[in-house]
């Protein structure tokens, strides 16, 4: 069972059998802390992403823009037991990106 800790960064570590989680930690960690979750899932999170234009044959250089584009990642879900919110944790690039709370279990 987890059982998400607060702490400054708005639930940015989950604890799980009397160890923490958090932010910057490995998949790898997460499973020995917290075992299998009970559901994965990759997800498209929308992120502004800085980009350079480069228009061949005009004068000038090249222009930045800002634009959304899908950053893949995973999500792992947690149950923490009966009637405690589902822990969800998010990894992108080999490490833990977030740590929230999910729907309430029932």
């Amino acid at each position: 069972m987890a059982i998400l800790v607060p702490s400054a960064e708005a639930s940015q570590s989950m604890g799980c059998n009397g160890s923490l989680v958090g932010k910057g930690d490995s998949p790898v960690s997460l499973l020995q802390k917290c075992g299998e979750p009970i559901y994965r899932q990759s997800v498209c999170v929308p992120m502004l992403q800085l980009g350079w234009i480069v228009t061949p044959y005009r004068a000038g250089s090249p222009q930045a823009i800002l634009a959304n584009q899908c950053v893949p990642m995973e999500e792992w879900t947690y149950d923490r037991g009966r009637g405690a919110f589902l822990g969800v944790v998010r990894i992108y690039n080999g490490a833990i990106e977030s740590v929230r709370d999910g729907e309430r279990s029932r």
